[in-house]
């Protein structure tokens, strides 16, 4: 079984308050695996590497800063959610899921660990109405399939230095999704950058992750 270690392997200088709600993950998720399939029965030991480090990949790249939005589609017990607003205390985030009983999850993971910046909802992409200044998702559908349901949430202002826009966890080759969806939606091809996560941790499971960087707020008009 690996352990929270791993993360101070790769994030150097965190807080107690942070380095103790990661710690407290393990806990939390082996209780709900043992009642609800939050994560593969396999992956519950793994938990560190497969789910909370492969979740945080995305602040190799981004710092969200305090006073931003984020929307995590389809965040299932709450990956990327949870250890990214763990690791940006200060960055609101909401969390939807269609499935009651994992929303029934992360509502307890964020009760136990007092994250007040997240706020969880039952409700389907295409229903959101909200604006954000990105909107994340980890192997929730295909990329064409998933810009459809939450480009119209990216906010036209921008706080951060980079543009606002989609963030995504896949695996594998993405060239056919990508071309797709550069395609489809009449994205500049620097519209969008694919980040191979082996480049930032060592560990064999990450050697086919990527995290795809859609740039919605610099797209023409459809």
């Amino acid at each position: 079984m690996d352990s929270y270690e791993i993360i101070k392997k790769y994030f150097t200088g965190l807080s107690d308050v942070r380095l103790n709600r990661f710690e407290s993950l393990q806990s939390l998720y082996s209780y709900w695996n043992e009642r609800i399939n939050v994560v593969s029965r396999k992956d519950i030991e793994h938990l560190y590497t497969r789910h909370i480090l492969h979740s945080l990949s995305i602040a190799k790249i981004f710092t969200f800063l305090p006073g931003a939005h984020v929307l995590d589609v389809g965040t299932g017990g709450g990956f990327p959610v949870v250890p990214l607003a763990i690791m940006f205390p200060e960055t609101d985030f909401t969390a939807i899921d269609s499935v009651g009983k994992k929303i029934k999850v992360l509502e307890d993971v964020v009760k136990n660990l007092e994250l007040t910046n997240i706020t969880v909802k039952q409700e389907r992409a295409e229903t959101v109405s909200g604006k954000f200044d990105f909107v994340i998702g980890r192997a929730v559908t295909n990329l064409p399939d998933f810009v459809g349901w939450v480009r119209k949430n990216i906010k036209t202002d921008m706080i951060h230095a980079v543009s606002n826009g989609i963030i995504c966890l896949k695996g594998g080759d993405l060239t056919e999704e990508i071309r797709d969806t550069v395609k489809k939606y009449s994205l500049l091809p620097e519209q969008v950058i694919e980040y191979r996560i082996s480049d930032f941790f060592e560990e064999s499971f990450f050697e086919t992750k990527k995290i795809v960087y859609l740039k919605i707020n610099d797209s023409k008009p459809v």
